[in-house]
């Protein structure tokens, strides 16, 4: 089995920033495989959040034995954005192989078209209205905040756009206390859900303060193993590919999150098309999805993901899968 990685960046149409930083491009690896008779790619991120580089990504991957199967490589290589990239590409081979889609392959009902959120950058209150007013005909907005500092930006967002559906990621930026003075805030305008409000080092909190509206778990929630962790404390996971390792795991994961009595949310890193393609497969019939790396991108790649307002479309066969 060859495997070869490159190295692609995709520029920003504007610059992302979230509490952590900013950033004006994506830079991904994309992962070949050739078996002999079939070719396949995925798509992984470098995140420094979860101590992901480069090199060490590449150096699990390369890592891999000469011969492997996707069922051996969930035990070959730890949850992660390097399995992720595998992972994919052997679904890509397996369904070339037999001629048929990856959802076939997987038992899978056939996917259609899922209603994303668009996502809007942390910024001042100003801007983030500005922004919000642009994109106002979009049902399902997702703001980025995680300051103290946060409310002005809740009700600039609200303003631009008074009927968008609201969505907020704190990305691990609030302290408890925060949290509490602004969640009567995010009910009273309308917030459907916050993600991830606490640094996941502070979990136990959101056992002990009032939640008036469900809570996301996504730097709290990798794969299958971390739902013991989430009981009591959080009402909905976000499913990420680069997370739970690819599209094996995130299926079992959605199917014991539904079974133990979670809401699914599916989420993404920044990254092209191809990274999105697997995902939009797990993302049928749940309650939030967040597919829209490829809508803040200037370029993509070929094939891209089709979007309308009727949401992602799952991706083609000269996609992926």
């Amino acid at each position: 089995m060859e495997i070869r990685i490159e190295r692609d960046i995709f520029r920003l149409a504007e610059v992302f920033t979230i509490s952590r930083g900013s950033r004006s491009e994506a830079r991904v690896l994309t992962v070949h495989i050739d078996d002999g008779a079939a070719k396949g790619r995925g798509e992984c991120l470098a995140y420094a959040r979860y101590n992901w580089t480069e090199e060490n990504i590449t150096e699990q991957i390369m890592g891999l034995p000469a011969a492997f199967t996707r069922e051996k490589l969930q035990s070959l290589l730890p949850a992660g954005t390097a399995r992720n990239a595998v992972d994919a590409a052997l679904w890509d081979i397996q369904a070339k192989r037999a001629g048929k889609r990856v959802w076939e392959l997987a038992g899978l009902a056939k996917p259609g078209p899922q209603l994303t959120a668009f996502t809007l950058s942390l910024g001042e209150p100003e801007a983030m209205q500005i922004t919000a007013a642009k994109n106002a005909h979009r049902p399902l907005l997702k703001i980025k905040l995680g300051t103290p500092d946060d409310m002005a930006r809740l009700e600039a967002v609200r303003r631009g756009a008074p009927n968008s559906a609201i969505i907020v990621d704190a990305n691990e930026g609030w302290s408890a206390d925060v949290y509490s003075d602004l969640a009567p805030h995010l009910v009273r305008l309308g917030v459907k859900l916050v993600e991830q409000p606490l640094p996941a080092s502070d979990d136990e909190m959101l056992g002990e303060i009032a939640r008036p509206l469900p809570v996301c778990a996504d730097e709290s929630c990798q794969d299958r193993s971390s739902l013991t962790h989430l009981k009591g404390k959080y009402d909905i996971v976000n499913i990420k590919l680069d997370k739970t390792g690819g599209l094996t795991e995130a299926l079992a994961l959605k199917k014991q999150a539904i079974d133990e009595g979670y809401g699914i949310m599916l989420g993404c890193m920044l990254g092209s098309s191809l990274a999105m393609a697997p995902a939009v497969l797990v993302a049928q019939g749940v309650g939030f999805i967040d597919l829209d790396g490829p809508l803040l991108l200037a370029e993509d790649r070929d094939n891209p993901l089709q979007y309308d307002a009727a949401g992602v479309y799952p991706p083609s066969a000269a996609l992926w899968g």
